[in-house]
């Protein structure tokens, strides 16, 4: 398949693994951002290809795992009341709040439906005029388009039930956050494709430059992430600090103009707390005034609902690479995918999750 086998062709990796163990002559850090690049670093032993030089970490970049408990509550909270439709991607329903999930408020007779679009969530507040209708606007940059067009159709539609729960997140500020942390260890990023893919490269430039940190924007095939690990080698054996797009073939120094002007119409930059981790200034989306009859928070009044996180759960410092998954007391035993204690281990991204399901004992480097 054009496009997929040539990005996992074996003499390919096995040429780009010569190449970073010719580049390296000392121990290096990497962190790749992406949840989506770190299933796929541990689904296909990439970690295990490197030359023991190079040690790769695990970043933020899972959504899921980083909706703070707070948000989780107040969906919880929001979905269990009367005459409310709660729609999410499925992937949210298990994640854990301070004592329940989305899942078992939809097993005690919540309304709570997994759609596949926010779009779903729109033409259902169409057909059910008298109840209200929540979208959980889960993620990163990536689905903030979306998202803003959901908005952007319901006020054409003209619905006045239709409520985005807005979680989104923003790579850059955690970036600098994960640089600016005094028990930071990440020498180099590789940045997540698809998010660049609508955003750009731009608002690296300044990270890059500030943090002395090269940073490879990167795909997610083994091909991909070899070729971004030997770039971002490079530049560290040369001393250089660029920012580099391995992931040409997709993204562009601008990014996606019409994405990012539907995301400017609805949106607008906030402080936004992430799990396990704490509040990132300016590190999340709000809806902007002109939609903020559509803020679920503000219409259900759930904004002042404290939380609580598992004391067991390290899923902070996995995120931010200080640890790894299997170094978690809990991890397999306490907490698994049928009993999570932490959204790394509920997500389809999370590094928990792929430790997990793919042998956490072959993955400890």
């Amino acid at each position: 398949m054009k496009f997929v086998d040539e990005y996992r062709d074996r003499a390919t990796v096995e040429t780009l693994t010569t190449a970073i163990r010719s580049a390296v002559s000392r121990p290096w850090t990497i962190m790749e951002i992406c949840g989506g690049q770190t299933h796929a670093i541990v689904k296909h032993g990439i970690d295990r290809l490197l030359p023991e030089e190079i040690t790769l970490v695990h970043g933020p970049g899972c959504p899921v795992c980083v909706t703070s408990v707070e948000l989780i509550d107040r969906a919880v909270a929001i979905a269990a009341r009367k005459g409310v439709i709660f729609t999410s991607f499925g992937d949210m329903l298990r994640v854990p709040g301070s004592s329940r999930d989305l899942l078992g408020v939809k097993a005690t007779g919540g309304d709570v439906r997994i759609v596949y679009s926010p779009l779903d969530a729109v033409a259902l507040a169409a057909k059910n005029p008298d109840r209200s209708v929540v979208f959980f606007a889960v993620g990163f940059e990536t689905t903030a388009p979306a998202n803003a067009m959901a908005a952007v159709q319901a006020r054409k539609l003209g619905l006045t039930n239709f409520f985005l729960l807005t979680a989104h997140v923003l790579v850059p500020p955690a970036i600098a956050a994960i640089l600016g942390s005094p028990s930071n260890r990440v020498q180099a990023f590789l940045a997540a494709g698809h998010v660049c893919t609508v955003m750009g490269y731009e608002e690296y430039l300044p990270l890059a430059e500030r943090f002395r940190t090269p940073i490879v924007v990167t795909g997610f095939e083994p091909v991909d992430i070899l070729h971004g690990i030997l770039l971002a080698v490079r530049q560290l054996e040369e001393g250089r600090a660029d920012v580099e797009n391995q992931y040409a073939r997709v993204v562009r120094r601008e990014g996606n103009a019409g994405a990012r002007a539907v995301i400017a119409q609805v949106f607008e930059p906030s402080d936004r707390t992430w799990r396990g981790i704490g509040t990132i200034p300016m590190s999340g989306y709000r809806l902007r005034p002109a939609f903020a009859s559509m803020d679920a928070e503000q219409h259900f009044d759930v904004g002042h609902l404290e939380a609580r996180e598992s004391p067991l759960c390290i899923a902070g410092s996995v995120l931010q690479g200080i640890r790894k998954p299997h170094e978690c007391p809990a991890f397999g035993r306490e907490c698994t995918p049928e009993r999570p204690l932490g959204a790394p281990m509920v997500s389809s991204e999370g590094a928990c999750a792929a430790y997990y399901r793919y042998g956490a004992l072959n993955h400890g480097r």
